[in-house]
């Protein structure tokens, strides 16, 4: 089981990191909830259903985790997190790809809580829509309109680009 558990932190921990980092704002937090997320997950094996993607299982721990902790701390902090760059690309497309990105993320962050871990799941985390809304809790329709509000709202504040985030193809 020890190994396993290793193998199953290291293939997932990066994205439980990434998701909560993107609906917390804080890299401390998102810390936290990838540590406890795990121990969670690890303790509650015996729970799971091993004949379903691992992923969404981890990343329902990890949200119900993030909001129990916000409940509790009622604060945010900066959103820092930027994607990596490939090298091969000139200072000057990597400058303006960088405030693309800052801007989007500005937006992102604008958005309520709700919105933003719609937009985390299914764009960052790439899970289809029917995944997300069952790793939140919440119905699909209901992640469908979560979802187009927060598009909407993401189109009228990012003046780059005039659909920023389509729905993408297989993933309704």
């Amino acid at each position: 089981m020890q190994r396993q558990a290793r193998k199953i932190f290291e293939d997932h921990s990066s994205y439980i990191y990434g998701v909560a980092l993107m609906i917390t704002k804080s890299p401390a937090m998102a810390d936290d909830v990838t540590q406890e997320t795990f121990l969670r997950a690890f303790g509650k094996y015996h729970l799971y259903d091993s004949s379903r993607p691992i992923r969404p299982w981890l990343y329902r721990i990890a949200i119900n985790i993030t909001r129990s902790m916000q409940r509790k701390l009622r604060w945010q902090s900066l959103f820092g997190y930027v994607p990596e760059r490939e090298s091969g690309d000139s200072l000057e497309h990597i400058i303006l790809d960088h405030e693309r990105h800052a801007e989007l993320w500005e937006a992102v962050s604008g958005l309520s809580k709700k919105q933003r871990e719609v937009i985390t799941l299914h764009y960052y985390a790439e899970l289809p829509l029917r995944e997300t809304a069952e790793t939140l809790g919440i119905s699909i329709g209901t992640c469908k309109s979560r979802l187009n509000a927060a598009l909407e709202k993401l189109r009228s504040n990012c003046h780059f680009v005039s659909n920023p985030l389509p729905v993408k193809e297989g993933r309704k």
